[in-house]
């Protein structure tokens, strides 16, 4: 029984179902992660919403901030931007179904057994996994709760950009749901930099990449996360870091990659989109 787990999908629905059959993942048998931004800028959301949505418990999805996006858009509280690829979900006849489906699904998920955590964008330094799932929970529980709206509505800004724990309220969240879907760097005394998004060494002096900041403890899973299309692998393979970077840029004409986390070999398949520019 296999886990794969995959990275940035972005509506690549076409390059999603080649690395499927690459890996000859079979639904009735094999279970599939996944990094988070299932939707936008790719040709097909709609259809990967459908299709992730349709394997039910064999797969999961963590959110992804462009698919926070999607929900803050199908709530009237954000309009689209000119890059958005939603029109076709917002339009789909099944459209409240797959909202409902989709602000239910984790910031994080952890399986202790396979010995992995998975985040769309990463945990900032200072979080233990263990206190990291429970800041997950917080929001996720008024994410699907009746107050979902109130949550999008005061989701967006980059403050606070320090974590403490006496952050209440919309601060508190806000600065938790930026960690786990916005974040890459971070300064030096932890504070978030939700601006560059740059491969390491185009960054401002005093920001480093969070997983450099982390310092995991060496009994903690493995963190899994995307996010970061322009950061090459290789920069987060220190084994000290205990992270699997698998977000290579399908949207932006590279691959879409998959991991399996039972013995870590990786797949990788080329995008069928044109190259552009990340943004």
């Amino acid at each position: 029984m296999p886990t794969y787990a995959i990275g940035d999908v972005q509506g690549c629905r076409a390059e999603l179902d080649h690395l499927l059959d690459t890996v000859g993942f079979a639904p009735a048998r094999d279970r599939l992660w996944l990094v988070g931004d299932l939707v936008n800028r790719g040709p097909d959301s709609l259809g990967t919403l459908r299709f992730v949505r349709g394997l039910g418990t064999r797969a999961v999805c963590v959110l992804g901030n462009h698919d926070l996006h999607l929900l803050a858009a199908a709530a009237g509280i954000r309009e689209l931007l000119a890059k958005d690829t939603f029109g076709p979900i917002l339009a789909a006849p099944d459209r409240g179904e797959i909202v409902e489906w989709l602000r239910t699904r984790p910031l994080l998920h952890r399986d202790r057994n396979l010995g992995y955590a998975m985040v769309h964008a990463g945990i900032p330094p200072g979080w233990t996994l263990d206190a990291a799932e429970a800041r997950a929970r917080e929001v996720e529980a008024c994410l699907a709760g009746p107050d979902w709206r109130d949550l999008l509505r005061n989701m967006y800004g980059n403050k606070p950009d320090r974590w403490s724990d006496t952050l209440s309220g919309f601060d508190r969240m806000r600065f938790v749901v930026n960690a786990f879907t916005r974040m890459r760097y971070v300064q030096n005394d932890g504070r978030l930099d939700l601006r560059n998004a740059g491969p390491p060494g185009t960054q401002p002096k005093g920001l480093v990449p969070w997983f450099v900041a982390r310092r995991p403890a060496p009994t903690e899973e493995r963190v899994l996360f995307g996010h970061w299309a322009s950061l090459p692998v290789a920069a987060a393979a220190d084994p000290a870091y205990r992270v699997e970077a698998l977000d290579t840029g399908c949207v932006w004409g590279r691959q879409l990659t998959a991991l399996r986390l039972d013995d870590g070999r990786r797949f990788a398949v080329s995008s069928q989109q044109p190259p552009a520019s990340e943004g």
